[in-house]
């Protein structure tokens, strides 16, 4: 089970206070494989909570968070927060990832993403089954960041320390040589700004600095909430290469992303959830696939000169066979299934309908997601318009 994450049955409810303890000194969590178990009971209470690192001060104590820990009970982005009381955030979750491969972990705002990344790293607790890191909990594994790293939040960093002095705080809580705080500065692309107080830096910077944080143990498994928000496009093409990079190395990487696009081009397998519930898990061709009535994505556009002949060549190429698709817009195009862009061209000149476009398209990752998650969405505008 080596550098494998595995969920099963993982039920997380609000209605009470968590007996969940963020863990100061052991930002995250450990060896190589996360294991999520079920289905017992709700989970027994809070370990110790190990070494606190520096003690002291409030920024003393902020120094041994991780980028995206809780901050005393904080939950993580607004998206995943619990809205109520009652409120079940992940409902008997399961699935696996596996190292070697980038896994995209996707879901509607409040589908419990975050919730799920947390439960992982031990900042709250299940409902019920439980959270293991090679058969151990989270807690009872010291210097986590040897065995996970994670970013959750780039935000949930002290603004009056450097980056320089984050990191080497991070080091010396978890037993990292000192020698790897400039490597993942530099890594980053922080390596001038490494002595910069964190508070000054953009919103893109601050998810650098917690990839660096991430990185700093040199672990097998990593997690990462939303890590390409405020990237500009060159470093959304470094964090692409970065976790292309790292699956190559043979290590477990899970993205939680709202951006589909850039799951197209970073993710080889897909877990999907919503309303904390498991929609899919598996290969981003095969759930791509899924859309538009199970494979109608598959398909060729066709749009004529003139919009006004379109509903007539539809009505030829349907009893020619093909499945079409009438446009959403009136100048939409068709889209053709069961026959070939070939066909559909020979048929359009034996009509006499001009085409001002012919091409035959792949699966779109958006439209499947969209469509197979469309009874999960909680937040919608009203009326349902797209």
């Amino acid at each position: 089970m080596d550098r494998v994450i595995e969920v099963d049955e993982l039920t997380k409810r609000y209605g009470r206070r968590s007996s969940g303890r963020p863990v100061i000194g052991r930002p995250v969590i450990g060896r190589s494989a996360v294991r999520l178990a079920g289905p017992a009971g709700p989970a027994g209470p809070a370990g110790p909570a190990g070494p606190a690192g520096p003690a002291g001060s409030a920024a003393d104590r902020a120094a041994v968070r991780p980028a995206g820990s809780a901050a005393d009970g904080a939950a993580g982005p607004a998206a995943d927060r619990p809205a109520a009381a009652g409120r079940l955030a992940v409902d008997r979750l399961g699935f696996t990832v596996r190292p070697g491969r980038v896994t995209g972990f996707l879901g509607p705002n409040g589908a419990g993403k975050s919730t799920t990344l947390r439960l992982i790293l031990g900042l709250d607790e299940p409902t019920s089954g439980s959270a293991t890191v090679d058969g151990r909990r989270f807690r009872e594994l010291p210097r986590g960041l040897r065995h996970v790293g994670a970013l959750l939040d780039a935000h949930d960093v002290h603004g009056g320390r450097t980056a320089e002095g984050h990191l080497a705080a991070l080091a010396r809580t978890n037993g990292i040589p000192r020698r790897r705080v400039a490597e993942v500065l530099g890594e980053a692309g922080l390596a001038e700004a490494a002595r910069r107080r964190i508070g000054g830096y953009s919103l893109g910077m601050k998810q650098r600095l917690g990839i660096a944080a991430a990185l700093l143990g040199d672990p097998p498994v990593l997690l990462f909430d939303e890590p390409v928000n405020g990237l500009d496009p060159e470093g959304v093409l470094w964090a692409r290469g970065l976790f292309r990079r790292l699956a190559a190395e043979g290590r477990t990487v899970f993205v939680s992303s709202h951006l589909m696009s850039e799951m197209e081009h970073t993710a080889d397998d897909l877990v999907v959830i919503g309303r904390g519930r498991l929609i899919a898990a598996e290969s981003l061709a095969d759930f791509a696939a899924r859309g538009t009535g199970g494979g109608a994505g598959r398909g060729v556009t066709v749009r004529t000169a003139d919009p006004a002949e379109g509903p007539g060549l539809a009505a030829v190429l349907t009893r020619a066979g093909a499945t079409v698709r009438a446009p959403r817009a009136a100048e939409g195009p068709l889209v053709v299934t069961g026959m070939g862009a070939d066909r559909i061209g020979v048929l359009a000149f034996r009509h006499g309908t001009p085409l001002a476009e012919l091409s035959s398209r792949g699966s779109s990752l958006e439209d499947a997601f969209m469509e197979l998650t469309a009874d999960s969405v909680e937040y919608r505008r009203k009326g349902g318009a797209r």
